[in-house]
């Protein structure tokens, strides 16, 4: 979709008081607005994210110096301290990172199709999906490459996509009976899944229940360079989605009026989010609560009207990457599933919410 911007570009301020510059690139062709205090977020995100970077680097059971750890990146050092920086810590990290900025991007289309901060992949049945067809190929066809269940992961996270939409499609796809089917059909997948745990050999299925839970323990480079190339795809073609996702919550009639196809915006917005979901769940399993969380903490922290993709990517990145450093660090000598840490903040973050709309008188 091509947009042109207008012939000047001033700052905009919008009604919420935010000055917004009007960003303008290839002749005018594609044009961006800015707002300062979303810049301003993203900043401190990018430095969250680098200091938890660091920080990853720094925890384990193998103590490694600040200095140590910026000789081993370099290539100096010891074998010992090569091979848990390089080779152990800085993957993981990364894909922490990587997951958590597909998930939250994924959790902010399906919120802003929805119009319901409850439209995440994982309520809505989409990880699910992919964690199910990735069990399939784990279990039943006996094949655990990453390649394998990634493909599994896709196949099935669209398998149940087209499935909700089509049962919730009714003179158009409203938002609440999108997010019930959506939950109705993950009560299915979860039957599904506990059946395919139960008829497995006895070692493949206590493997696949550390998976369900979601770990990133023993992540390698080749995780890292499977999760780049996607969503060196995926993202971009994401947040090209954003300002038509900001029109269609004006409403259909209002998307239409403006010109926007609201079946086609739909489709495209989530064939993206199904691909974000089923990779980061073949990676590093169904992890729960970033999806959901992480765009509602970026749309609180940015102040914005719209779907806030790029700020929900750097929030969503940030908060797996520090729920698996608590993850490393909470209990001595042990390293719990990231997954384990994430329910706890979700838990947290779900009942700080309820008690802010109790506040307010909604709940």
């Amino acid at each position: 979709m091509t947009v042109r911007a207008p012939e000047a570009g001033p700052p905009v301020r919008q009604a919420s008081g935010q000055r917004r510059k009007v960003v303008r690139l290839w002749d005018g062709r594609v044009s961006a607005r800015i707002g300062r205090r979303a810049t301003v977020v993203a900043v401190c995100l990018l430095a969250l994210a680098a200091a938890a970077l660091v920080a990853a680097l720094l925890v384990g059971s193998y103590p490694i110096s600040f200095g140590a750890v910026f000789r081993a990146l370099a290539g100096n050092g010891t074998r010992q301290q090569l091979y848990f920086v390089n080779d152990v810590r800085l993957p993981r990290v990364l894909v922490a990172l990587l997951v958590g900025a597909a998930l939250a991007v994924a959790g902010a289309i399906f919120q802003s199709l929805t119009g319901n901060p409850l439209g995440s992949p994982d309520i809505i049945g989409f990880n699910g999906g992919a964690a199910a067809g990735a069990l399939v190929v784990m279990l039943v066809l006996d094949d655990g490459s990453l390649l394998s269940s990634g493909i599994g992961a896709v196949l099935g996270g669209a398998v149940v996509a087209v499935l909700v939409y089509v049962l919730a499609y009714r003179d158009g796809v409203q938002g609440y009976r999108l997010v019930l089917v959506g939950v109705g059909v993950s009560a299915l997948l979860s039957a599904g899944i506990a059946y395919l745990l139960s008829r497995a050999e006895l070692t493949d299925s206590m493997n696949a229940q550390v998976w369900m839970v979601g770990s990133l323990n023993g992540r390698d480079w080749e995780q890292v360079w499977t999760l780049v190339a996607v969503l060196a795809v995926a993202l971009p073609a994401a947040f090209a989605l954003n300002r038509r996702l900001v029109a269609l919550e004006l409403g259909e009639e209002a998307a239409t009026a403006l010109g926007l196809s609201v079946r086609r915006t739909r489709q495209s917005a989530i064939a993206v989010s199904v691909v974000l979901s089923a990779v980061a769940v073949a990676t590093a399993g169904p992890i729960t609560f970033v999806a959901l969380a992480a765009p509602q903490i970026a749309k609180r922290l940015a102040r914005s009207a719209g779907p806030s993709l790029v700020t929900s990517a750097l929030t969503g990145a940030c908060l797996l990457a520090l729920a698996d450093l608590a993850a490393q660090t909470v209990i001595p000598r042990t390293q719990l599933p990231v997954g384990v840490a994430t329910v706890v903040l979700g838990g947290l973050y779900l009942g700080w919410l309820l008690a802010g709309e109790a506040r307010r008188g909604r709940a």
